[in-house]
């Protein structure tokens, strides 16, 4: 409201005055109701759990609470308590069918506290939380995630081994009413009868067997009943970039390509992407664990970027992800910084060689010189061309070799990898290769092949670096080998920059280790050290600075510090560092191995060297 006090003679000064209401703020409502919800299911499951907590202090107020209801008490709180634990992260992210399912669910906790316990505390309780809910309905407008039927088998085997768990508690929390002295065997098969409506081994004395068998029967009925929504509930494809959407993208990155290096990147075909509205700028991201992750700078021209931007947080704001960008330069962070008003921190630094700078002379480039001598003194060669040069036959044998070195079970790269090689759509793209005949025959299935480095184009002068791949059996230092290689062939590509790897907080690294670093900064590079032993940090870094590059900053937007653990791990995950996964005899299918990823700094010749 607006208040005119009356000044001096030549007027009044208006002030404006802010009325202050009880009661929370509609943002923080899904915050509020979410941790209402889950506080009522950890007391509920608490309450149908352990018999003495019904009876303690603590059940005058678990008897106000959803879910404690009549004769079933103990199985109607553990399937309240469970149901609300699941509807809590939903409603805190403001989820449209959490919302939908809450509302349903507090009335009817509400009636049955007034029907069968005469609890008009208990049914305010529930119907205070409904009415918030009800009231601030616009907060809870959030679509759903991505889904697929992998969700029905992951709820399966999650929710019954929880259920299983819970199970041998419940079987256990009554020891002076058993009968005899069951064992774990006993006990466990009495759990696997009672998830499924079978009385089991284990007696008690009165009437707990019936509260047993109700709360274990109430807990396999869950089980089902979730895994069998999550089964047949429609089906959400994982993230996949359409022909036509390629076709943009290229378009796009004809004209502009050559302003980020890892432009090329967008062309992953497990990635989506939202235009500016003119179509002249576009962002690529994947959605993880909540996370809108896009990596890179836009794509296209940089008047249009605002646009592209603002459809990406529309999409973000619409399902409440989280946004966030994963490597971006620095004129990349200026604009998503000013356009959305979030943060930027920088992540590390990319390593630039420019080739009309580069020479193996000199005592800086003494060990790389020497090793690149010593291995092509045994025997080694060197091809360096782009994949339409290649022939059909000797490009599947790269293919598979490639695929066939690969370090680990599951692809790595997200950010600064293409996903593929070879393929149909990408003639443009280059590959390093070293060969050396067997002393005895090309006994082996890629005959003379003995790494594989693949760079793609950045611009119409650069190219940057997809992955590197070599046979355990070759000498070290391949890497090495064909980075040269690729760089003194660059002149007759038409090549002037090549983009190598990424060093993540190389600054650090690099001050740290200099005289007169303060403490602070030399705990952090030995905390950086001790990192390395599981993610190369350090060595990456010094496998970089051996060809002398020039450093190119690059930053993680994201909205609050909150959410940097957040996207830590969603970023964990897209790089394939995290591959949460149900044991591999639980697969629908086997593992496809393919070649198409950036490997882990732990793959890399950098360690041998």
């Amino acid at each position: 409201m607006s208040v005119t006090l009356d000044g001096d003679k030549s007027g009044s000064v208006p002030v404006r005055v802010r009325a202050f209401v009880r009661g929370p703020r509609p943002e923080a409502v899904p915050a509020l109701v979410g941790t209402a919800c889950t506080a009522v299911g950890l007391i509920d499951v608490a309450a149908g759990v352990f018999p003495r907590f019904r009876h303690s202090r603590v059940h005058s107020l678990a008897e106000v609470l959803p879910g404690a209801l009549g004769p079933f008490a103990a199985a109607l709180s553990l399937s309240a308590g469970v149901l609300l634990l699941l509807l809590a992260h939903g409603l805190k992210r403001h989820k449209r069918r959490a919302w939908r399912a809450a509302v349903v669910l507090l009335p009817a906790g509400a009636l049955a506290q007034f029907t069968y316990r005469h609890s008009i505390l208990g049914a305010l309780v529930s119907l205070t939380l409904c009415y918030l809910l009800v009231r601030h309905r616009s907060e809870f407008a959030a679509l759903p995630d991505p889904r697929s039927r992998w969700r029905a088998l992951a709820n399966f085997v999650l929710l019954g081994a929880g259920s299983l768990g819970l199970g041998l508690v419940i079987v256990s929390a009554h020891p002076h009413r058993l009968v005899g002295s069951p064992s774990i065997a006993d006990r466990l098969q009495h759990v696997l009868y009672g998830l499924v409506g079978f009385e089991g081994p284990v007696d008690y004395a009165g009437d707990t067997s019936w509260t047993v068998g109700c709360s274990l029967g109430a807990l396999g009925l869950l089980t089902a009943v979730t895994t069998i929504y999550l089964a047949f509930r429609p089906e959400h494809p994982a993230a996949r970039l359409t022909e036509d959407d390629e076709a943009r993208l290229r378009a796009l990155l004809e004209r502009h390509g050559g302003r980020d290096s890892l432009g090329h990147f967008a062309l992953r075909r497990d990635k989506a992407v939202v235009f500016s509205p003119s179509g002249k700028a576009a962002v690529c991201y994947r959605v993880v664990s909540g996370v809108m992750l896009a990596s890179g700078d836009p794509i296209g021209d940089v008047e249009a970027w605002p646009g592209a931007i603002e459809r990406f947080m529309d999409e973000a704001r619409a399902h409440s992800w989280a946004p966030a960008v994963m490597g971006c330069g620095e004129t990349g962070g200026e604009v998503w910084t000013r356009e959305t008003g979030l943060t930027a921190l920088e992540l590390g630094d990319e390593a630039v060689v420019d080739v009309a700078d580069f020479s193996l002379a000199g005592r800086a480039m003494r060990n790389v010189r020497q090793m690149v001598k010593r291995i092509e003194r045994n025997g080694y060669e060197t091809r360096v061309r782009r994949v339409a040069d290649i022939g059909e036959t000797e490009l599947a044998r790269i293919r598979r070799a490639a695929a066939d070195w690969r370090g680990t079970d599951t692809e790595r790269g997200f950010s600064m990898a293409l996903g593929r090689i070879g393929d149909a759509s990408d003639q443009d793209c280059f590959v390093a290769t070293a060969h050396k005949a067997d002393e005895h025959g090309d006994s082996s299935p890629y005959g003379d092949l003995k790494a594989v480095l693949h760079f793609v184009p950045w611009g119409t002068d650069g190219m940057s670096l997809d992955l590197m791949r070599r046979d355990r059996s070759a000498d070290p230092g391949m890497n090495e080998l064909l980075i040269v290689a690729s760089l003194q062939a660059a002149p007759r590509l038409g090549i002037s920059r090549v983009s190598l790897n990424f060093a993540m907080f190389r600054s650090a690294l690099a001050r740290g280790e200099k005289l007169g670093a303060g403490p602070v900064l030399r705990v952090w590079r030995g905390l950086l050290i001790f990192l390395s032993r599981w993610f190369q940090i350090e060595s990456l870094y010094k496998f970089n600075a051996k060809f002398r590059p020039r450093w190119e900053p690059r930053f993680v937007v994201y909205r609050t510090a909150r959410d940097l653990p957040r996207i830590s791990f969603a970023a964990m995950q897209a790089e394939g560092f995290v591959h949460l996964a149900l044991p591999r005899p639980l697969r629908l299918a086997p593992r496809r191995p393919c070649a198409h990823a950036r490997p882990r700094p732990g793959e890399q010749d950098a360690r041998t060297a």
